[in-house]
């Protein structure tokens, strides 16, 4: 599995919707928790974490939409 730290979400990469991992949304009640790749729906799944830990799906993004992906890399 490989480990996403952000994707980018929209056709030119310059003007993309960037979500990354860390990252706060929903007005700072909630943090991106993970990113992962859905290979039965050829889908990214962006879940969230609020303050009580709770994980949920937040948003989903098929192959219709280009999406560039960045990794974690460690050495």
């Amino acid at each position: 599995m490989n480990d996403i730290r952000k994707i980018s979400v929209g056709p030119d990469y310059k003007n993309a919707m960037s979500y990354l991992q860390g990252q706060e949304v929903l007005g700072g009640s909630h943090k991106i928790h993970l990113i992962l790749f859905n290979e039965s729906k050829c889908s990214f799944q962006v879940w969230i974490e609020n303050e009580s830990n709770e994980t949920i799906l937040w948003k989903e993004f098929n192959s219709n939409i280009p999406v560039s992906v960045e990794y974690n890399i460690n050495f």
